[in-house]
Parts: structure tokens; C-alpha cells; sequence
């Protein structure tokens, strides 16, 4: 339980962490990019698979273990029951602290870009997923960065 309760500060922290280094990076690594296909899938920029949105709107790992999900007023609530940021219906996802981190914007009739507010791409998404999108982006980065040991908590 407290590994979980680490992981969802750790996903507070890099949705954060998102926010500020928007403004300080002016080049973007295609690994922090993922894509959510018709299906669910969530997968990073080279086609792996890191997780997947089952039938009932739950985020799971590749291990099937529960992730997070969006009630029905698009809190995204992590496993653990923590409230992790708001999820709007027209993309929008925005932090505890109210703050606007992601958005996504259509491409065409069933893609969408997940862009941060400056305009950066961070990935695609399907249309069913728009409210997953940012809120995955968030998590995969994280895990990304955990991997690399960059991760930072200041």
C-alpha cells in the first residue's frame, strides 16, 4: 500500500514536473510520447506496450493491476482512492491545484493529439480515449523517467 501511495505522489509530482519543464525544454525526446489505440492499448513511441483501459474504464497496467480511473465527473482517481487532477470532457486535463497540464486537440475523425498548453505534442490518443490521455501520459513519463533514474522530487 505504500508503494502505491508513493507511485500516485510521484504521478502528482510529474504532472508538475510537466507544467514547469514545458517552458524550460525547447526540444521534446520522442520517448515521452505514447499512443491509446481503439482498443484501449496504451503503448510508448517504439510500439511497446505498457498498459491498457479495460471494459470498464479502469487503467491497468501490463500486469492487470489497477492504475487509476475517471468517476463520472472526471475526477481521475488513483487505485488507492487519492484524487490526482480533473479530466474534461473536451480533453482537458488539469492538476489537483487546478492547474491546466495537458489537452488534446482532434486530428482527424477518430485521432487526437495530446499537447501540453504550450502546443507540444506528447502523443495520440483514439477518440474514446480523450479522457485517459493526459492522465496516462502523466503516469508513463513518470515510470519512464523512474527507469532512466532522472526522476526528481524537489
Amino acid at each position: 500500500m505504500k508503494k502505491l501511495q508513493i507511485l500516485l505522489l510521484v504521478i502528482l509530482t510529474i504532472t508538475t514536473a510537466v507544467t514547469v519543464s514545458s517552458f524550460a525544454q525547447t526540444t521534446r525526446d520522442t520517448t515521452q510520447k505514447i499512443y491509446i489505440n481503439a482498443k484501449g492499448g496504451i503503448y510508448n513511441h517504439g510500439g511497446t506496450a505498457l498498459g491498457y483501459i479495460d471494459k470498464n474504464d479502469i487503467v491497468r497496467n501490463n500486469q492487470g493491476q489497477k492504475l487509476y480511473f475517471i468517476d463520472k465527473n472526471g475526477q481521475v482517481i488513483g487505485a488507492d482512492g487519492e484524487k490526482l487532477g480533473m479530466a474534461k470532457k473536451n480533453g482537458s486535463y488539469y492538476n489537483i491545484n487546478g492547474e491546466n497540464v495537458l489537452n488534446t486537440k482532434d486530428i482527424d475523425k477518430e485521432k487526437c493529439a495530446i499537447l501540453d498548453p504550450q502546443g507540444h505534442n506528447f502523443g495520440t490518443t483514439h477518440k474514446n480515449y480523450k479522457l485517459h490521455a493526459c492522465a496516462a501520459h502523466c503516469y508513463w513519463l513518470e515510470q519512464a523517467k523512474l527507469k532512466k533514474g532522472t526522476a526528481k522530487t524537489e
